[in-house]
């Protein structure tokens, strides 16, 4: 469905995130006289409303009904496609889209790099467009990473590259891509999609849309799963782009030295690997590319280093909301003293793998904080391990604990392993909170570059 198709239709905008405002910009330029009903908070409404007269803003959760009263719905991404109202008004009719997918539409011809997984799709989405841009290419990043794609739809230059990353939302809203890349396929978001198995197939659902499909081949469950695409490449292997304890090699050659990348932990040298697969895949010059990661800025709240206060250095990995997550980051410290802060909101995820890890390779300690905290302690507690082990209410509280475990040595680590939407709007948020709390400025390290086209 284009734009254009919208026009002379009943249409409505669920959700006025980034990505409705996005939408709603794009209808208000293609379509100027368009009638739309917006569905979002009173806050959102109030704060944010335009003050067109043909803006009709609906603040009460939508039923069904209400539902199938369009024929079009551009839905917000973090608004569940299998909720019950939304399932019923489809079967009566009602159309859903979102930003992702009349973007698609309007370009279906665009060389795009889409990429997705559970953890790692946008460092290595930012990694891809930096070695892009380092060749040369006019390269657009946007999507999940923080930029709607819709936003560049009216861009007055296109690029030669597109690299968008795509949450499981938002995968089965491409029509058509020359690259997928999936760095993994870990548990997560079962509450937005109801169960495991229709998780992971809403993931894979990008590899139906892809010219070429590039996968973690260090993940036996996704190589099995992806194992009939046609086009299917592995990085992650010794055949192909791979990573060891000292260095990145391309097969038997050896590329760049891990002392040089500006990236932590293992977990993001493979992300470093997947982009230099990417680029071999499209028929760049990756070896010439591969020069340019040392220079690459990691992006905020991702194994962010803020500081050191008091001989104790601060790292911010908001963004780790899963259990193994918070295990790659304990690994990217190991060797140091190091005090994890972790939990948020519960979605009912197995602790089990997280808590044999730290009873054999244990921090010196562990503050749990937020909704989670008191089932992940359950779970600690009855395996058991050699670390401090702490049950705090809010972030604010765990900073607290943190301080007195440490003294003038070791790690401050924020890897939460969940959510953050007990406390919190978002995982950034969290992160900000996390760096004024340490006593560092927010908003100088929050920031993420090279988003849009350059």
């Amino acid at each position: 469905m284009r734009i254009s198709d919208l026009e002379n239709r009943r249409v409505a905008i669920w959700g006025l995130g980034r990505e409705g405002h996005a939408a709603h910009d794009v209808l208000r330029r293609r379509i100027p006289d368009i009638e739309l009903a917006i569905f979002c908070s009173e806050a959102e409404a109030k704060f944010l409303g335009s003050g067109n007269a043909l803006d009709r803003y609906i603040t009460r959760k939508p039923t069904a009904a209400d539902l199938a009263a369009f024929d079009v719905i551009i839905k917000s991404p973090g608004i569940s496609a299998y909720l019950p109202e939304l399932l019923e008004a489809q079967h009566n009719g009602t159309r859903f889209t979102s930003a992702t997918a009349l973007w698609s539409a309007e370009h279906p011809q665009a060389r795009a790099i889409a990429v997705t997984g559970t953890k790692g799709k946008s460092t290595t989405s930012a990694l891809i467009a930096h070695l892009l841009r380092a060749l040369g290419r006019r390269t657009a990043l946007a999507g999940n990473i923080g930029m709607p794609v819709l936003e560049l739809v009216d861009a007055p230059m296109q690029p030669e590259w597109w690299v968008i990353e795509l949450s499981s939302f938002q995968t089965r809203q491409m029509q058509c891509v020359e690259l997928a890349v999936i760095t993994n396929i870990e548990e997560e978001h079962l509450d937005w999609h109801g169960s495991r198995e229709r998780y992971v197939a809403d993931k894979l659902a990008l590899a139906d849309v892809a010219r070429q499909l590039l996968v973690n081949g260090t993940q036996q469950y996704l190589m099995q799963q992806t194992s009939a695409h046609a086009n299917r490449i592995v990085f992650g292997t010794q055949a192909g782009w791979h990573v060891d304890a000292q260095a990145i090699w391309r097969g038997d050659s050896r590329i760049v030295d891990l002392a040089t990348l500006p990236l932590s932990g293992p977990h993001n040298a493979l992300n470093a690997c997947a982009a230099l697969a990417a680029l071999e895949a499209v028929g760049e010059d990756a070896f010439a590319a591969s020069a340019a990661l040392s220079s690459f800025r990691p992006l905020p709240h991702r194994l962010q280093v803020l500081g050191e206060r008091n001989g104790i250095r601060w790292i911010d990995d908001s963004i780790a909301t899963t259990p193994q997550a918070a295990i790659e980051a304990l690994r990217s410290v190991g060797g140091q003293p190091v005090c994890l802060i972790l939990g948020g909101h519960d979605r009912g995820l197995d602790w089990s793998v997280f808590a044999g890890h730290v009873r054999e390779h244990p921090p010196q300690a562990i503050v749990l904080n937020g909704a989670s905290r008191e089932r992940v302690a359950k779970m600690l507690q009855a395996r058991g391990g050699d670390y401090h082990l702490h049950v705090c209410r809010s972030l604010a509280d765990a900073v607290i604990a943190a301080r007195s475990e440490m003294n003038s040595t070791g790690v401050i680590l924020l890897s939460p392993g969940a959510p953050s939407f007990d406390q919190f709007h978002d995982y950034a948020e969290r992160g900000r909170a996390f760096a004024e709390l340490g006593g560092f400025d927010a908003e100088q390290i929050g920031q993420i570059e090279g988003l849009g086209i350059a």
